[in-house]
């Protein structure tokens, strides 16, 4: 099913589609080791109580406990990965959307270019480049958003899945150091038959190596450099805001675009003789399926 809806994305967004689906398997996996390794210290502590040696029975015991809190980071760090995937989703959703105007524009394209080939004085192509001037405006705002949101929102995500990252590798080295401190509680001195090692004395030592490691867990900090964004300036819609601003450039440009075709059009309706020489030999010297001689967003630009 998986495979299926892959293949059902539009083609601008299939690449990130696959990269989502995929870390979802991995934070399984994260998830699926947290379970497995809380079921370890579990299983550990019930093994050192049935050895009937005190030390081992206590050592095990905390040693279980701060596996169990491992466990829990590993845990945590897959809540973490889900929140990163899910800011990955909103980029994956825009480019869903952009697609159709990209096709659109294209079809509109295409169809000029083919009929400025077999028609080329069909007055049906004044309407396909007025409506290429709309789908070319359409776009640019769609481009623009576009552009916004991925880089706004793959900052965001992979800000989220840094800092996960260091604050798993954090605690984790926090909880394993304290570990390693009540592990050094053991003495594992040899004896020989029919002796006693000394009775084990780390108990209060262990738990208060237990009770740091809460303490310290509850004060921790992130290391972490933060990460800063300018995208808070950005108004609805993922285009930014300028004060003062008077129109949106782009209804600007489609507005002289839409000028100048409407002026083609009055001199073909009226016959211009030297308009419709030019056309002529346009298309007679271009190959099949030239590039349209109509108005462009460019050119109404640089007039704007």
């Amino acid at each position: 099913m998986s495979s299926l809806r892959g293949m059902q994305q539009p083609e601008l967004s299939k690449k990130l589609f696959k990269l989502i689906k995929t870390e979802n398997h991995c934070i399984g996996a994260y998830e699926s080791a947290g379970r497995e390794r809380a079921s370890i210290a579990t299983q550990l502590s019930e093994w050192g109580e049935s050895t009937n040696d005190d030390a081992i029975s206590d050592i095990s015991d905390k040693l279980g406990v701060l596996m169990a809190e491992i466990a829990e980071q590993e845990d945590l760090y897959a809540q973490n990965l889900e929140d990163y995937r899910g800011v990955l989703k909103q980029i994956r959703n825009t480019e869903s959307s952009v697609q159709p105007s990209r096709d659109h524009k294209a079809k509109v394209s295409d169809e000029i270019q083919k009929l400025k080939y077999k028609e080329p004085s069909s007055t049906k192509i004044v309407q396909l480049e007025q409506e290429l001037v709309r789908a070319e405006a359409q776009s640019l705002v769609a481009e623009a958003q576009l552009t916004n949101i991925t880089r706004q929102k793959f900052k965001e995500a992979y800000d989220i899945h840094f800092a996960a990252l260091i604050e798993r590798g954090e605690k984790q080295a926090l909880l394993a150091k304290h570990a390693r401190r009540v592990l050094n509680l053991l003495d594992d001195t040899p004896i020989v038959p029919g002796d006693q090692h000394p009775t084990y004395e780390g108990t209060e030592t262990g738990r208060h190596s237990l009770n740091d490691a809460e303490d310290e867990l509850r004060a921790w900090n992130s290391t972490a450099e933060p990460i800063t964004s300018n995208a808070g300036t950005m108004a609805s819609g993922a285009i930014p805001a300028h004060p003062g601003q008077v129109a949106d450039p782009t209804f600007v440009k489609e507005a002289a675009q839409q000028k100048e075709i409407e002026e083609e059009a009055a001199r073909r309706v009226h016959g211009d003789e030297e308009q419709s020489i030019a056309t002529e030999s346009t298309t007679t010297e271009n190959p099949p399926y030239p590039v349209g001689q109509g108005v462009t967003l460019q050119d109404a630009g640089e007039a704007h």
